[in-house]
């Protein structure tokens, strides 16, 4: 089992190149199952869900060639059997996003439900919500959701769906199975996240009808038949993001190749009140950190909340730097039921940190000390990276295939801009 060897201490210079986003790769890729035309996805990140669920369409009969470049070519004429087992999506909570475009192209589907992070539940009962409002008559039995359309209908219609909770990738699916619906769709408190619109815009491409993408109400107006397109995939802004938070915490000056700094408004904004330097420039993100974090760093207080608000995919990362930054702060996870699990890790490198429920305490240190520590999940690894960058003597990071799971070369991109940091077995 891969992990990484850390010796912190280092400055961080030069560029880092940020990769497409893990969470709109993947519904694109479903997106492709849409149309019998070939798609082809530019700026796909190289990571293991991205395999898995090549892996999975594969399955399905779909002829899908991956380029060292980052082009991902889907033909899915052949698709034949619209089925996601669970082999094959048991560490992949996305593997849901098969349901809606499988339905809404063959009239039925078998899907696995989804695995992934030990972070929480993910509940997939406002995706049975919708997608039933549309027509589809979906049971649940051993372990499968088992879809296909009620009443003898040809396809799925039309319907007004107000979700309980804002969930992206319900949003998504709706967004998909729509998109060849019978009539209007219109989404009421949709995600807004910027992956829901960068979706949007490929399915538009694809010959879909969408307006209000990117806005808590989506119209979807369905067509008979879609297209094959090209589509290039946003850059991701929660890698974008843990970069942002490494250079605050060890100083440093770098460029965000391709990062977009409008998609991460409340942690830039958090960054700023700090006193890290974070601008929008020409081609990415330029951010600028005196020194380590503790020399003029002030932790900052937050909670996580939708799109726009900060993300929880952000929050283990920041209380990383809040850990070494000056004064004391809390934060609020108000998304996933245990998602600070990175905690424990932490506190063993010397953090110092409480937790009450929902919010963590956090007390400022000037340093950490280099210990072995566990990653948990996803975002958890991302947090003792950080925490291991700036730590006196030696960290390694266990099971990062998590780590592997969301952040493309990490590691690589890391020691690129200076970094100590090798991967080892």
């Amino acid at each position: 089992m891969d992990k990484l060897l850390i010796r912190g201490g280092r400055r961080l210079q030069g560029e880092v190149p940020i990769s497409g986003a893990k969470n709109a790769a993947l519904p694109e890729l479903c997106a492709a199952l849409l149309t019998d035309e070939p798609v082809t996805l530019d700026n796909v990140p190289k990571l293991d869900d991205v395999s898995t669920m090549l892996r999975l369409i594969r399955n399905m009969g779909v002829a899908a060639e991956r380029a060292d470049d980052g082009r991902v070519t889907i033909d899915a004429s052949r698709l034949g059997q619209p089925e996601a087992p669970y082999d094959l999506v048991k560490t992949m909570r996305a593997s849901v996003l098969a349901l809606g475009p499988l339905l809404a192209r063959f009239g039925r589907a078998k899907v696995s439900l989804p695995g992934g992070c030990a972070i929480g539940s993910r509940p997939v009962d406002q995706h049975i919500k919708g997608l039933t409002a549309m027509g589809a008559d979906i049971r649940v039995e051993h372990g499968y959701m088992v879809a296909g359309l009620a009443g003898g209908r040809a396809r799925l219609k039309g319907a007004r769906i107000t979700t309980d909770m804002v969930t992206v990738t319900g949003t998504e699916n709706f967004l998909m199975a729509a998109a060849l619906a019978e009539g209007e769709t219109v989404l009421e408190n949709a995600a807004q996240e910027p992956e829901i619109p960068d979706l949007a815009e490929m399915l538009i491409r694809m010959g879909a009808r969408i307006e209000g993408h990117g806005t808590s109400r989506i119209r979807i107006e369905g067509v008979e038949r879609l297209h094959g397109c090209s589509h290039a995939v946003v850059a991701d802004r929660i890698e974008a993001g843990t970069f942002l938070c490494a250079v605050a915490a060890t100083g440093g000056d770098v460029l965000l190749r391709h990062g977009r700094a409008d998609h991460l408004d409340a942690v830039v904004e958090k960054l700023r009140d700090a006193g890290v330097s974070v601008e929008a420039v020409d081609g990415g993100i330029r951010v600028r950190s005196a020194g380590p974090a503790w020399a003029h760093l002030k932790a900052q207080a937050f909670r996580t909340t939708e799109y726009p608000g900060f993300p929880t995919d952000m929050q283990a990362q920041f209380m990383a730097l809040n850990c070494v930054s000056q004064g004391a702060s809390h934060v609020t996870e108000t998304i996933f039921e245990n998602r600070f699990m990175h905690v424990n890790e932490l506190v063993r490198l010397g953090a110092r940190i409480q937790t009450d429920g929902k919010v963590a305490m956090i007390e400022g240190v000037p340093r950490l000390s280099g210990a072995t520590v566990m990653a948990t999940d996803l975002r958890a690894s991302a947090s003792l990276v950080i925490a291991g960058l700036v730590a006196e003597g030696e960290t390694v990071v266990d099971r990062i295939y998590h780590l592997d799971r969301g952040y493309d070369r990490m590691e690589a991109k890391l020691r690129g801009i200076g970094a100590d940091i090798e991967r080892a077995r």
